[in-house]
Parts: C-alpha cells; sequence; structure tokens
C-alpha cells in the first residue's frame, strides 16, 4: 500500500500506515509540529486498529483528537477514509462533500468520493472522480494509476498503458504504475518487456507482494515453470495469507502435475476466504479426481450456494449423489442444472434416469413433454427423450445410436439406452450396452464417468479387474 507515491497522489488513510512503518509524507508533515506530539500518539494508536480492521475503534480515537487538530481537512480526510474502509460510504461522502463545498479542488477528497463509489460498484461514477481528480491535477499517481486498472479490467489495453505511462513520465519509480504497465505488455506478449518493469517493481519494493506475484504469471505464461514457482513461494512468504497467491500457485502446481501439494494451497486459501469461489473449483476437480468424492461433494455444495448460476457445480452434485444412489437428490441437483443451461439435454435425461430410479418410470413423463418442445427434432437427443417420454421405441433409437458417427454423442446415448434397459429391468441387456459405452472410450463426458462406476460395482467391463 506503501507504492502509490504520495506527489499528491497518496491516499490519506495510507498515512496512517506511514506512521506504523517511521516513514514520512508530505501530508503527515503538515499535522506534526514535532514528533511525537499528541495528534501523532493518537494517529498511530489508530494505524493498530486499522491494521487489525477494528475500524469502530479507530474511530472512537478521533474524538480524543484536539478539536482544533480534528477540524482540519487532511484529519477530516484520514476520517473519511475509515469510514469507507469500514462500509460507512454515506459518512465518507458527508465529510468529502462537505470539503469540496469549501474547496473544490481538493483532489483527496474527490478520491474519497472515487473509492466510495468503487465498493459500490459504482464504475461510471468512479471514473467521473478520477478524471476530475487529474483535470485538476494531470500528475496525481493514484488517480492515474486507478484509471488505468479500471481499462486493464476493461481489456482496452492502449488506454491503461497511456494512463500507466503517464504515471511512469512523472514517477518512474511508482510501483502500482510499474505493476500495471507489465500486466498490459504481458497481455500484449511483450514479455520481456513485461519481465523488466516486474523486476524493477521488485527491486525498489523488496517488500511487496505483487510484483512477484505478476511476475509469476507472466513467468507461467511463458512456460517457465520453475521460475514462476519461485516467485509464487518468495510472494508467499511476505503475504502467507494472500488467497489469490494461493490460487496462482495451485493452478500452476496442478499444470506441473502436482496436484496433491495443490490441494494443500487451495484448501488454505479456502479456509482464509471461504465465500470466495474459485478456490472450489480446483479443490473438488482434484478431490473428484482422486476419489474423494465426500470431499468434492462438499466443495460443489459450497460452490452452488456462492454461484447459483454455475451449473457445473449442480452436474457434479448430480454425478456423485446419483455414484451413491441419492435418487431424489441426484434428481434435483440435474434438474438445477438443466434450469441453469437448458440447451444442455443430457441434464435432462440425467434428471428422467434419477427421476424414474427414486419413483415410477412415468414420474417425469410432465417434465420430459416440455423439453421435447425445446429440442430439435432431427437431433440423436431428441430421440433419447422421446424414449424416455414414450417408454417405447427402442429398437428406433438404438438404430439411430448406431448410425451416429460422432464418437462423443454415440457413448454418451448408448450410456441413456443401457439406463433405460437397467430401470426397466432388463439387466443384462443394460450391461451390454454400457460394456459398449466403455469401449468407445469417450473419456470426456460425465456420462462416461457414471458409466466406469456402474462396471466397477457390477464387476464386468474391460477394466473389471482392477
Amino acid at each position: 500500500m506503501i507504492l502509490r507515491s504520495n506527489g499528491s497522489g497518496l491516499p490519506q488513510h495510507i498515512i496512517i500506515f506511514l506512521v506504523i512503518l517511521g516513514l514520512s509524507a508530505p501530508l503527515f508533515a503538515q499535522l506534526m509540529s514535532q514528533e511525537e506530539n499528541e495528534t501523532e500518539i493518537i494517529l498511530n494508536e489508530a494505524a493498530r486498529y486499522l491494521a487489525a480492521k477494528n475500524y469502530s475503534s479507530a474511530l472512537d480515537l478521533f474524538d480524543k483528537l484536539p478539536y482544533e487538530e480534528v477540524e482540519k481537512s487532511e484529519i477530516q480526510l484520514i476520517k473519511a477514509s475509515i469510514f469507507n474502509s469500514a462500509g460507512r460510504l454515506a459518512d465518507a461522502r458527508k465529510i468529502a462533500n462537505s470539503i469540496i463545498a469549501a474547496d473544490g479542488k481538493n483532489t483527496e477528497a474527490l478520491m474519497i468520493l472515487a473509492d466510495a463509489a468503487a465498493i459500490e460498484g459504482k464504475d461510471r461514477d468512479r471514473r467521473s472522480y478520477l478524471e476530475k481528480v487529474i483535470a485538476i491535477n494531470p500528475k496525481h499517481a493514484r488517480a492515474l494509476n486507478d484509471l488505468g486498472n479500471i481499462s486493464l479490467g476493461n481489456k482496452n489495453l492502449r488506454v491503461a498503458a497511456g494512463y500507466f505511462d503517464r504515471t511512469l513520465a512523472a514517477e518512474p519509480e511508482n510501483g502500482e504504475a510499474l505493476v500495471g504497465r507489465a500486466v498490459v505488455y504481458r497481455y500484449e506478449g511483450e514479455y520481456k518487456l513485461s519481465e523488466q518493469l516486474l523486476s524493477r517493481a521488485a527491486y525498489f519494493y523488496p517488500q511487496w507482494a505483487r510484483p512477484l506475484q505478476e511476475r509469476g504469471r507472466l513467468y507461467k505464461s511463458a512456460g517457465f515453470y520453475a521460475y514462476a514457482l519461485e516467485d509464487f513461494e518468495k510472494a508467499l512468504t511476505l503475504e502467507p495469507d494472500n488467497y489469490w497467491i494461493l490460487v496462482d500457485r495451485g493452478t500452476l502446481l496442478m499444470e506441473m502435475d502436482r496436484k496433491k501439494e495443490a490441494l494443500t494451497g487451495f484448501t488454505r486459501a479456502i479456509s482464509i476466504a471461504p465465500d470466495i469461489f474459485i478456490a472450489y473449483v480446483y479443490s473438488a476437480g482434484i478431490k473428484y479426481e482422486f476419489g474423494d468424492y465426500s470431499g468434492a461433494e462438499q466443495d460443489f455444495a459450497k460452490m452452488s450456494k456462492i454461484r447459483p448460476d454455475y451449473y457445473f457445480a449442480f452436474e457434479g452434485l448430480g454425478l456423485i449423489r446419483m455414484k451413491n444412489k441419492q435418487w431424489a437428490q441426484a434428481r434435483d441437483a440435474f434438474l438445477e442444472a438443466y434450469r441453469q443451461a437448458p440447451r444442455e439435454f443430457t441434464y435432462a435425461l440425467m434428471a428422467a434416469v434419477n427421476w424414474m430410479r427414486a419413483g415410477k418410470p412415468t414420474d417425469p413423463k410432465q417434465f420430459l413433454a416440455q423439453v421435447l418442445k425445446t429440442a430439435p427434432r432431427d437431433s440423436i437427443e431428441y430421440t433419447m427423450l422421446r424414449l424416455f417420454h414414450d417408454l417405447s421405441g427402442d429398437a428406433d433409437a438404438a438404430e439411430k445410436i448406431e448410425r451416429e458417427v460422432n464418437i462423443y454423442s454415440k457413448s454418451k446415448m448408448l450410456f441413456y439406452l443401457a439406463c433405460y434397459y437397467d430401470i426397466r429391468g432388463n439387466v443384462s441387456l443394460a450391461n451390454r450396452y454400457y460394456i459398449m459405452v466403455q469401449e468407445l472410450d469417450a473419456a470426456a463426458s460425465i456420462e462416461w464417468r457414471m458409466n466406469e462406476w456402474i462396471l466397477e460395482e457390477r464387476r464386468i467391463g474391460l477394466r473389471a479387474g482392477k
């Protein structure tokens, strides 16, 4: 956080951290007439509360400041920034707007408003405030960098590069600008230029993890896995609780086929930030691959709560519950997956299979009638949906599957034909089709994996002895 050069570009609340670190800044110098005076002691204490995210205690300390100190705009802006951090945006805006009413060119008050807009996700308002700041001070480093990062997030690389270049022209060692410009270079495939800037940032700011993290990402993109891992490891020594460094390291270890180590990292990331989605995706995948289906199910369940629109979580839940013969629960999971992805007709078929096993073969008839209205009539999926709806026409379905040239589609439909015979009580014919699915070896589908579990349980098929 200390890397954003001041030159009127340093946000006010960072001064508190400067006090902790024993550094100085122009604004802090304006507040202090002598070392260790009452204001400095109180702000040091506020800094400790702020570092611990104890915002209420930090704010309470402002009541202890002398009246003539607390009314200074610089102190008020520190307080407003803490209000922002505490989520009390209305209070932060009230202070900032009051200062702007008296001084329309107070860039730090405008930055408070920009930060409040950022917290609320009001990107247009945030950009407007930032543009007002650089209109007043064209060299305001933080405003330029924030605009650069906004453009970077929108993949507008040319504009982002322009903002970062403007910062670096005024402050060649500005850490945020060095990293931001390096990221632009990486997206553009200019790996050498990106590496040079990130190495500069790592040299200037050896206690800052982000240059190492971004350089690790660069090395990973370029295929230099050993160098990437070294940078991620160094970054973690600086910030051992950084969720995104742990995720970056974990995805790299997966590519290096070191999945057990990766899983340890993802587990730690989840413990740090249990409501962030992405680590569960990788954790569930590894557990699923390693046969820890109970652990994978827990991850899929958490994913489905965090991101109800992520239908792959419901797919995973459906498969594991189907494996465990929890037919009704599996049905519900596949129904939700189909609701999220209504063109994935195999989810509808999976739901129908589990529905029939949970009750009577006619139970999903009404549901399948609705699905048939949306499926292309000339498709093989339509034929299979019609079979489960009508509970007849299996010979026609088998003939159409036999003519199918796409091995992937053929394998999937053979699986559903096998399930149909299983449900109807013709186990020997069902087993024959399960074995045919295995022989096609179309391992990319969820049907193939379910098919393997069925064959393993029944001890039949090519790999039955394993």
